[in-house]
């Protein structure tokens, strides 16, 4: 699936990403590390095996997007992994409706992606009246639609998708609402923790599970409000197989070295256990543009 030879390269060099050539992760990738050499994979595990074997330098992971939701299966692999984030990067979701070339709307019977990418134009793919074929990611749709050579189906991908493969944008901005955005984190196998700087901006991501014990979550959370560190993310995930105990994931903006995130980190063990500090990163420039990418 690469467009280099992985086993000469230099794997520092390396950032892997789940899909085709193509793929929105593939565009993060030339955004966030242009540096890098983008390597595709066919799944999210197998883009953060390659970093945890040595084979990669970093994996460029689509974690949440502001109209689909969180991407699920993600909260259930990073407790796998011994990565730490380093690292996010939000990308601009403008979604393609691509077909064959010399193909038109009239055509299409079928709109296949990714089910997030799906789910992200529901509205659209209804008023169309279109069918829906879910594929393992937007830019491998695209590419299968190129190899069927059938002009009744439709991919929602990027515009890079289409000038890869060759293929007909129908119908450029397709996803249902604007400023469609997802977030994603680079995730590397030694943790690069940014020096403390009082007045700078910082995240830290962490995961934990709470005790099976009465308001053990908001007790939990307690040492975070009154150490004032703000809570940007909440996520609840199971991981065990059993409902007695929850596991969660959370991003709070403080720097894991400040005293205030030391003293709610130590009030937090008391109410939670298995607790794991993903990484401390700085925020990506679109927190601080108020939600808008440049």
């Amino acid at each position: 699936m690469s467009e280099i030879n992985i086993s000469s390269a230099n794997p520092e060099q390396i950032i892997a990403f789940q899909g085709h050539h193509g793929a929105y992760s593939h565009l993060a990738c030339r955004k966030a590390r242009p540096h890098l050499n983008p390597v595709p994979c066919g799944t999210f595990t197998e883009a953060m095996q390659m970093v945890e074997r040595g084979q990669a330098g970093l994996a460029m992971i689509p974690i949440e997007n502001s109209t689909a939701g969180r991407v699920e299966e993600i909260y259930r692999q990073l407790p796998k992994t011994h990565l730490s984030i380093i690292g996010e990067h939000f990308e601009s979701i403008n979604h393609c409706l691509i077909g064959l070339k010399g193909s038109t709307l009239a055509d299409i019977r079928t709109a296949c992606s990714h089910p997030q990418a799906l789910a992200q134009c529901d509205n659209n793919i209804m008023k169309l009246g279109l069918e829906t074929d879910v594929k393992s990611d937007t830019a491998g749709a695209a590419h299968e639609i190129m190899q069927l050579q059938d002009k009744s189906r439709a991919a929602i991908a990027s515009s890079l998708a289409a000038e890869l493969y060759d293929m007909e944008i129908l119908r450029e901005n397709f996803q249902d609402h604007d400023g469609n955005t997802t977030r994603f984190i680079v995730l590397s196998r030694e943790a690069e923790l940014p020096d403390y700087h009082q007045g700078q901006q910082y995240l830290t991501s962490l995961m934990f599970r709470v005790r099976n014990l009465p308001a053990a979550l908001y007790k939990a959370m307690g040492g975070f409000a009154t150490n004032g560190i703000n809570m940007v993310k909440l996520e609840s995930y199971m991981d065990t197989g059993s409902f007695q105990a929850t596991s969660f994931y959370m991003d709070v903006e403080a720097h894991q070295s400040e005293p205030g995130m030391i003293n709610a980190l130590e009030e937090l063990a008391f109410f939670a256990q298995d607790i794991r500090i993903l990484g401390t990163y700085k925020p990506h420039q679109w927190r601080q543009q108020g939600g808008v990418l440049s």
